[in-house]
């Protein structure tokens, strides 16, 4: 056999010729990914974003008036900005109204308490609710109870929150507040008060959304501070028979119609694939939303920016997404997985900021397996910026979450929310919790992830079936 050394030869030289431009357009990357995190690092866009969202829209709770005067703020201001393509999507939400929330402790020892009504809660007849407490140490031990015990009283679920940089703790807790007022009722009580799902000490009530069942009574709920149920937990030690008035005036009115806004750097060469970068847009009524979600809102929106103003275009599509009605059920998130469900196909990543302004530590993934390592390589730059390189596991965020069991990989940069449930659903959560470097390192780091996510060549797909 004769062996064709000149063949041999040129597919050598073609193939060293692929791999040094191969090599090439990845040190290309690398260096935009790097102009990025400089230019992320030197500007205040996203401080002032998040400073004007704060201060000119403030809270902005889901089917309110302020809801759609944030709507305007952020098609206004996505267009200011000079986005390639800035439109909005409709979305169904209810409307719920707060209102009044009183409560005091009547027997033995009375006192007032600091509390707040949860999401979605019903009111108590006008005069209020009057009963003894029956208190649990979490919502599985509430299951566990005999009606008997409960039946007529007030339940007081008592869970604390474990701090964690990750918020592991608040995943521990959250089910008291979510599911706990059907839990009681299911067992005759009359009303459910817990523990605020925090990890303060400030005399501050915590809200959030809880849920009620088809076919079983809705009962009034609430969250006390965590001093207040501490000032509980001492008086039990004293006397069994604790007697709370619990007065709410909440109302659920209805439906309204809020919208997703969406920003669009259009891709130079793979315009129909996308890259999603989000946030939510919505907030509770009781601070200013400042770290919930101001500040994912002003981190994607800043990153997109940055990418939108560079010369050449990367190839795919960086789409800036902002959710409407996370804080009630994901509802934004679930309307544009349906909404855009033709084209997921065409998702090549999606990530969400959502946990606060605190320095991103770390970024994980959710891809095939075969392409992770690789995926790791392509991200090397990240770390430049403090991101280290973690592992193939991420959810990628609250309304994107949904996204993975549907095809669409993700990836979660990991913020450090040690303080973050300090503040979360409180009148706290407002500006000045907010540390500008930190705000503007997570530009950087989502620019840099856009930007590469973008340009790469790697197939991310299949993503892994949940276990």
């Amino acid at each position: 056999m004769k062996t064709n050394y000149k063949k041999m030869a040129v597919g050598a030289f073609i193939f060293n010729l692929l791999g040094c431009q191969a090599q090439s357009l990845n040190q290309q990357n690398d260096h935009v990914a790097m102009q990025l995190q400089q230019q992320a690092l030197s500007t205040n866009q996203a401080y002032e974003l998040v400073e004007s969202l704060t201060v000119e829209v403030g809270p902005r709770l889901a089917g309110s008036e302020q809801d759609l005067v944030a709507v305007q703020w952020a098609e206004s201001t996505l267009n200011s900005l000079g986005f390639d393509k800035v439109y909005k999507e409709p979305v169904q939400v209810p409307i719920w109204h707060r209102g009044e929330a009183k409560a005091s402790i009547t027997a033995p020892y009375p006192q007032p308490l600091v509390i707040t009504a949860l999401g979605g809660s019903i009111a108590t007849p006008e005069k209020g609710i009057e009963a003894r407490i029956i208190r649990f140490d979490d919502l599985a031990a509430l299951k566990q109870a005999d009606p008997k015990s409960v039946q007529g009283k007030i339940v007081f679920i008592d869970q604390r929150t474990e701090r964690h940089i990750a918020g592991k703790g608040y995943g521990k807790s959250v089910g008291g507040r979510s599911r706990g007022a059907i839990a009681a009722a299911e067992k005759g009580a009359v009303a459910i008060m817990i523990r605020s799902i925090g990890t303060d000490h400030d005399r501050m009530a915590h809200t959030g959304m809880m849920r009620y069942k088809e076919g079983v009574t809705k009962i009034p709920a609430a969250a006390m501070s965590s001093p207040d149920a501490d000032l509980i937990n001492a008086m039990l030690k004293r006397n069994e028979n604790i007697s709370i008035n619990l007065q709410l005036s909440s109302q659920n009115q209805g439906f309204a119609t809020s919208y997703n806004v969406i920003a669009e750097v259009t891709g130079s060469s793979k315009p129909e694939e996308i890259v999603l970068i989000g946030a939510h847009l919505d907030s509770w009524d009781e601070g200013t939303g400042a770290i919930d979600d101001g500040a994912g809102v002003a981190i994607v929106t800043a990153a997109g920016k940055l990418i939108q103003d560079l010369p050449v275009k990367p190839a795919r599509t960086v789409r800036v997404v902002l959710y409407a009605a996370e804080e009630v059920g994901l509802i934004g998130g679930k309307a544009y997985a349906k909404a855009h469900q033709s084209e997921l196909a065409q998702h090549y990543i999606a990530a969400e900021s959502d946990f606060g302004a605190g320095r991103i530590y770390q970024v994980d993934f959710k891809t095939s397996d075969s392409a992770y390592p690789q995926l790791l390589t392509l991200a090397s730059t990240m770390t430049h910026n403090g991101v280290t390189l973690g592992n193939n596991t991420a959810s990628g965020g609250p309304d994107i979450s949904m996204l993975p069991s549907l095809g669409v990989p993700v990836a979660s940069l990991r913020q450090d929310g040690t303080d973050y449930f300090d503040y979360h659903h409180t009148p706290n959560d407002t500006l000045d919790k907010i540390e500008p470097d930190a705000l503007k390192q997570n530009v950087a780091a989502y620019a840099q992830f856009a930007y590469l996510m973008a340009q790469s060549e790697l197939d991310l797909r299949p993503v892994p079936a949940k276990k």
